[in-house]
């Protein structure tokens, strides 16, 4: 089955070249795009979708959150806004409220933040553990957000649990909870942070779970200055999330990770800087240097952060939104780091085939059919009507999802 969407007022591929089509069409055959260019060049197909002059993307790619939780922390966001500084010891109340919940909840509940997700333009989202710190509910959230979700990260280093020694915790995270969480992730993570893991203990959690063969992610300078910029850079991390307080060293290393890229094969690719702007205003924090990291040469991302304590949303437009108007990124290079980033911190910019997964974060002839139509004739009124649900319609892997 195919299918022509035409009359596209503007099609923004987020692809190679960076093109934005005016007057334009596309072809999705199966879950992959197969045509792309003027409409008046289309071909046919088994059914055609009008888009109304309406603006295409991608489907945002969502490379940073925690939806496998239960509970609420509502009376901690308002000890923040009454000037309370944050802390990562609120996981703790996650912690207990998840432990307690069924599989069945937690799966029905994870389900219905996909679907919100979804119902905005998200087409793409891994998703964290973390929530359980203890072997059998790492590994059961693990295996619950493999069943709701296209990446999973194990992210047992999120927190010591009340009680537990920090060494002897950080032997668990690479030991027994690293083996039962494995057959279920593809990424690891550690919150490299005051409060949470000092660098000598993540560098061990990054050690062993490099060594158990998965990709690497960090929560780093996120509350200060610190190593967790260092320390992914050095271990060749995917993505460093958070980013916050940067000093100049800390760029420099981050746009010298970017220095041998070659932007098509992923050959020589560095470590994505991923901003958390939703997260950054729940916290009071500074909102993370974009402008500077960009301007530096690093390769940015947007993503939601969406958990229960300091970001519960998954508005993707909404992080885009504040990129544009209060990080000084420009409509293009927001939605780029919402779509195309977000796909390259995940390893999945590039390719027609990698593990099974088309690539996805862009529109191009072959990549999977992925796509947010929006209802305005651009781009630029996601951050000239902000607040306004635009979502008109969305395709994930070629079927109609909204």
């Amino acid at each position: 089955m195919s299918t022509l969407i035409t009359n596209i007022a503007e099609l923004m591929t987020q692809d190679a070249e960076h093109r934005v089509l005016k007057n334009a069409a596309l072809v999705v055959e199966g879950e992959r795009i197969s045509w792309l260019g003027p409409a008046a060049d289309a071909p046919a197909a088994d059914e055609a979708v009008d888009a109304g002059g309406r603006a295409l993307l991608p489907g945002w790619v969502d490379s940073h959150t925690h939806l496998i939780f239960a509970g609420d922390r509502t009376a901690e966001l308002e000890a923040r806004m009454a000037g309370e500084s944050y802390s990562a010891g609120g996981i703790a109340v996650t912690t207990g409220a998840t432990r307690s919940t069924s599989d069945f909840d937690l799966t029905r509940l994870a389900m219905g933040r996909v679907a919100e997700a979804v119902s905005q333009g998200t087409t793409y989202l891994e998703t964290k553990t973390g929530y359980g710190l203890d072997v059998d509910n790492e590994a059961r959230s693990a295996r619950i957000a493999s069943t709701v979700v296209d990446e999973v990260t194990y992210l047992g280093a999120h927190l010591v649990p009340d009680g537990m020694d920090a060494e002897e915790y950080t032997d668990l995270v690479c030991g027994p909870m690293l083996a039962a969480v494995r057959p279920f992730v593809r990424w690891a993570d550690v919150f490299c942070e005051r409060g949470a893991f000092t660098e000598d203990q993540s560098r061990r959690v990054l050690q062993a779970c490099r060594d158990a063969g998965l990709g690497l992610r960090v929560h780093g300078n996120q509350l200060g200055e610190g190593p967790g910029v260092r320390l992914a850079v050095e271990f060749g991390a995917a993505s460093v999330d958070h980013v916050n307080y940067l000093s100049a060293a800390d760029v420099d290393a981050l746009a010298a990770s970017w220095s041998g890229w070659d932007g098509g094969t992923g050959a020589g690719r560095g470590t994505v800087a991923t901003c958390l702007p939703a997260c950054d205003l729940s916290t009071r924090q500074p909102l993370a240097p974009g402008r500077e990291l960009l301007d530096a040469g690093v390769q940015l991302a947007l993503a939601s952060n969406c958990n229960p304590g300091t970001s519960y949303t998954s508005s993707m437009a909404f992080c885009v939104t504040t990129a544009v108007l209060q990080m000084r990124l420009s409509v293009h290079e927001a939605v780029r780091a919402a779509t195309y980033g977000g796909a390259l911190a995940l390893g999945r910019e590039s390719g027609n085939d990698v593990d099974g997964e088309r690539a996805v974060g862009s529109i191009a002839v072959g990549h999977r059919a992925d796509l947010h139509l929006l209802n305005a004739p651009s781009a630029t009124h996601l951050a000239y009507r902000p607040g306004i649900p635009l979502t008109h319609a969305v395709w994930r892997a070629g079927v109609r999802a909204r």
